[in-house]
């Protein structure tokens, strides 16, 4: 949640001094007027150094970022892609848009992609796994990847909602053959909008760069407006104020997730003793970013009487279930009803699963800025909704 809550005069700074070295917006040329100061070039070394690993693309969304890294690892038409049921939209929209056939798995307890159903969805025409890492929570990688492996497929990382985190004391984003993350103003960095592609495939680097940059390959034997180029692209660039907020912002990095961590331990911790709620299963807990607290009712009904009591003490949530039909697959028939294997179904009952997992579940925010007497407020409304249900 917290990139927004830190935004302070670091930031203003930043902004700042990019107009008090020339104004100049655009993240290439004008190296004079900008006293050869670029941003977004260092904001993506400082994040690959971050992240230990060779490569970083910096680009206006995280939806861009699927995008161009789609493209860049070969995804065509006809070509399946396959993602999970529990996410944001975007993933799915990102395929659709290369022309891609979107295949999707349930979840299982994690909230995330269930390896098991998985094996189940591959197929010859498979070209690219995408696990999501939502809310904070690792997928589970080593099966995901065991099985990718096994059938020698790509893994593209959709670690939008867990920058940050870690799996096995590795960081997310380096496990697959790319990752994207994203820097919207929910996001755990902020640059109002924006993400990031990591690879330590040169090849998939440069094809996504060139993509997201009108098919630009940044020859350095020409002048940019003589570049050469070899691929068409799109514009997807990430510009200075961005990159100058982004360098700002990931100073604060290990302070943000190291007090949601807490925060989060702590509401956790005072609601454990409750019997009628039972925790998300978290694959890895020591790389878990803290991003919100999840736990779920044995019934729907059991949701439902808590939400229609929690909404009425003031108190919201996230994502579950207040914006679950833009984070679950099961309500897209706008999208996926163009696909045979899901046009006329009933998404519900395709992925019953998941269905089941999701309307049982309530979503906590959890933010930086908890006082002690905000997290005990809201540990004492959990346990006031659930007396009176």
């Amino acid at each position: 949640m917290p990139g927004w809550e830190l935004i302070g005069e670091e930031e203003r700074a930043a902004v700042n001094d990019v107009f008090d070295h020339g104004a100049v917006l655009y993240r290439y040329g004008w190296a004079d007027k900008r006293e050869n100061i670029f941003r977004v070039d260092e904001f993506e070394r400082v994040f690959a150094e971050r992240m230990g690993i060779k490569h970083a693309l910096a680009v206006s969304s995280g939806t861009g970022a699927l995008i161009a890294a789609l493209k860049a690892m070969g995804i065509s038409r006809g070509d399946e892609v396959i993602t999970q049921s529990h996410t944001f939209i975007a993933t799915v929209e990102a395929i659709v848009e290369v022309g891609a056939t979107p295949v999707i798995t349930e979840v299982d307890a994690s909230l995330n992609m269930d390896p098991a159903d998985l094996e189940k969805k591959i197929t010859k025409k498979t070209k690219t796994i995408i696990p999501v890492h939502m809310m904070g929570v690792s997928a589970r990688m080593n099966e995901i990847l065991k099985i990718a492996r096994a059938h020698k497929i790509p893994v593209l990382e959709d670690n939008a909602q867990c920058c940050g985190g870690t799996y096995k004391k590795k960081k997310l984003g380096t496990l697959g053959d790319a990752s994207i993350t994203s820097f919207d103003f929910g996001k755990v960095l902020t640059t109002g909008e924006g993400g990031m592609i990591i690879t330590n495939n040169e090849a998939i680097f440069k094809r996504a760069r060139e993509y997201s940059d009108h098919g630009h390959e940044l020859n350095p034997n020409f002048p940019r407006g003589e570049d050469t180029r070899m691929i068409s692209g799109i514009n997807l660039k990430m510009n200075e104020l961005q990159g100058a907020i982004g360098l700002a912002q990931i100073k604060k990095m290990d302070y943000i997730i190291g007090r949601q961590r807490e925060n989060k331990s702590r509401i956790k911790k005072a609601l454990s003793d409750i019997p009628e709620i039972t925790f998300r299963d978290v694959p890895n807990p020591e790389g878990d970013t803290g991003d919100s607290i999840i736990f779920s009712f044995s019934s729907r009904d059991e949701t439902k009487a808590f939400m229609k009591l929690w909404t009425a003490k003031g108190f919201g949530t996230k994502n579950l279930p207040d914006a679950i039909n833009w984070h679950f697959a099961g309500t897209w028939d706008h999208m996926l009803e163009h696909f045979p294997k899901y046009k006329g179904k009933d998404l519900l009952k395709v992925f019953a699963q998941s269905d089941d997992l999701l309307r049982r579940a309530v979503a906590l925010p959890i933010f930086v800025n908890m006082p002690d007497a905000q997290i005990e407020k809201t540990v004492k409304a959990v346990h006031d909704c659930i007396r009176q249900m």
